[in-house]
C-alpha cells in the first residue's frame, strides 16, 4: 500500500468513528454511520478527483474484514441456540419466504425496466450479505461492484425503514423484531437488531445466515426466465 492508498485508509476510519459518535449522540435513523459515512466519503472523492481504484486499493484491508466479521455472527448464534432452536420453523418459513420476494423485487422491477441481462444478475441477490452477493452475481455473468453497491443501499434502507416498521407496528416479540432486521437488511441490519437485544441480534444473525443459503439454491432457477 502506497502512502495515498494509507491516507484513505486512515480517512475512512475517521469518517465512520466521527459519523458512528454523531449516531450515538443522536440516535436519529437517517444519521446512522452507514449512511452518513459513504455520502461523505462519496462527496471527498468527487471533490478531490479521486480514481474509486485508487481509493479501493487503500481501503483493501476493511473490505477484507467483511468475511470475519460475517463469520463473527456466530457468538451471538451460540449464545441464544436453545431459543433459536425453539423456534425453528418459524425462522426457516419466514426467511425462505422473505429469500423468494427478495429475488422477485429485484429481478422483476429490473425486467419490467427492460434492463440488460447483465444487469439483472447483478442485483438478483441485493438481499444477501456483501460476500456472498458479490460470489453469487460473479457466477451469475453480473458485476459484483454494482452487486455491493445495490447490497449496501438494501442495507442502509432497511435498517432505517426497519425501526420505523416495528414502532409503526407495535412489534415487541424479539424474535419477530430480529427476523425483519435480519432479512429485510442483512449486515446492517443485523447490527440495528444487536441494538434492540441480544435476542433479536441472534435471529437477525440466523436469518442473514438462511437468507444467503436458501438465495444460493433459489436463485438460479429464480433468474432461469431471464437468462
Amino acid at each position: 500500500m502506497n502512502a495515498t492508498g494509507l491516507i484513505y485508509l486512515i480517512v475512512t476510519i475517521a469518517v465512520f468513528w466521527g459519523a458512528n459518535k454523531l449516531y450515538q449522540r443522536t440516535r436519529k435513523a437517517y444519521l446512522t454511520p452507514l449512511l452518513v459515512a459513504p455520502v461523505l466519503l462519496m462527496a471527498m472523492l468527487y471533490f478531490t478527483g479521486t480514481p474509486v481504484e485508487v481509493y479501493s486499493g487503500g481501503t483493501r484491508p476493511l473490505t477484507e474484514l467483511l468475511q470475519p466479521a460475517t463469520v463473527a455472527f456466530a457468538i451471538p448464534l451460540y449464545r441464544q441456540f436453545k431459543l433459536l432452536r425453539k423456534h425453528a420453523v418459524v425462522l426457516v418459513t419466514g426467511v425462505l419466504c422473505g429469500s423468494v420476494v427478495a429475488v422477485l423485487t429485484s429481478v422483476l422491477p429490473a425486467g419490467w425496466i427492460h434492463a440488460s441481462p447483465q444487469m439483472i444478475e447483478s442485483v438478483a441477490p441485493r438481499s444477501i450479505t456483501t460476500p456472498i452477493a458479490m460470489e453469487i452475481s460473479r457466477s451469475l455473468g453480473g458485476i459484483p461492484s454494482i452487486t455491493a453497491v445495490f447490497v449496501v443501499i438494501t442495507g442502509v434502507c432497511g435498517s432505517i425503514i426497519g425501526p420505523l416498521v416495528i414502532r409503526s407496528l407495535h412489534i415487541r416479540s424479539g424474535i419477530s423484531r430480529g427476523l425483519l432486521l435480519g432479512m429485510g437488511a442483512h449486515g446492517a441490519g443485523t447490527s440495528k437488531a444487536r441494538e434492540l437485544g441480544s435476542e433479536e441480534g441472534a435471529v437477525a444473525s440466523v436469518a442473514m445466515i438462511l437468507a444467503a443459503l436458501f438465495t444460493l439454491g433459489l436463485i438460479q432457477p429464480m433468474m432461469a426466465p431471464f437468462s
